[in-house]
């Protein structure tokens, strides 16, 4: 495996992980939050944390990027209104993937659980979002900041940035779910392509793996774009729920786990 070091993956691992992207492209899609499913995943197959977070980048923006042209030649996504948001997540996301790489690994292998737990809290209790559109509470540049803000976490950490994204965008902006979904691509495709410059320049991504994840999370993106273009978001947030904390069961299950030092 080309990386930072060898990393020496069964096929059988290799072939879940680009399951687990497919399936993390169709989620992303529709409502955000496939990095809930990759990035712990990267992680239980022995990769560690920042190689698991930047080749989890490579792979999500390429599919971000297939679901972007989708929902663009849709017509669904307005790139003028929010060109100077997707600036701010783009500047944001250079700093946090910058800071990220460097953090003790031994810290975020123990603050991943943490914010998987929270992710899921999050997706099982925010407030279900409407699809008709409505007054914006925030301006552009009150929108620039918030978007810089989860531009910087979607670099340093990213899963649930499109759905933070796209909660923004309802609860902010004023725009329906389909709308909202769209437009966050064209955001989280900004912040995406920002942490993979950043990650590239240090060297952290596995290019073969990430390689092999991104056609399967562009196919799973595909299937998801067309999903939510013909029926909106709804119905992921149990599949997200169940899945990231299975997924934090299983890192947490491993008792060499840093977090079990502070106990």
């Amino acid at each position: 495996m080309i990386g930072t070091e060898m990393i020496h993956l069964g096929l059988d691992t290799f072939a879940l992980l680009i399951a687990v992207a497919f399936v993390a492209g169709g989620i992303d899609a529709l409502a955000g939050g496939g990095g809930l499913l990759t990035i712990p995943a990267l992680m239980a197959a022995g990769i560690p944390p920042v190689s698991a977070i930047a080749t989890n980048k490579l792979q999500s923006a390429t599919g971000t990027a297939s679901a972007f042209l989708t929902f663009h030649r849709a017509g669904h996504i307005d790139l003028k209104t929010f060109a100077l948001p997707a600036l701010g997540a783009f500047l944001g996301s250079v700093a946090g993937g910058t800071a990220v790489q460097f953090v003790d690994p031994r810290f975020l292998s123990a603050f991943v659980p943490v914010l998987l737990i929270a992710m899921g809290l999050y997706f099982l209790l925010a407030p279900p979002m409407s699809d008709v559109d409505r007054h914006a509470r925030m301006g552009r540049v009150g929108l620039t900041m918030v978007t810089t803000g989860i531009g910087f976490y979607d670099g340093f950490f990213g899963p649930g940035t499109g759905s933070f994204l796209t909660t923004a965008l309802v609860a902010l902006g004023g725009l329906g779910l389909v709308r909202a979904i769209a437009n966050t691509k064209f955001l989280n495709l900004s912040t995406n392509v920002a942490g993979l410059a950043a990650m590239i320049a240090g060297g952290k991504v596995l290019w073969l793996l990430g390689a092999a994840m991104a056609v399967a999370n562009v196919a799973g993106n595909q299937v998801g774009a067309r999903l939510a273009i013909r029926y909106g978001g709804k119905g992921v947030r149990p599949l997200l729920v169940v899945m990231s904390f299975a997924l934090t069961v299983k890192l947490l299950s491993d008792p060499a786990n840093p977090i079990w030092t502070l106990f």
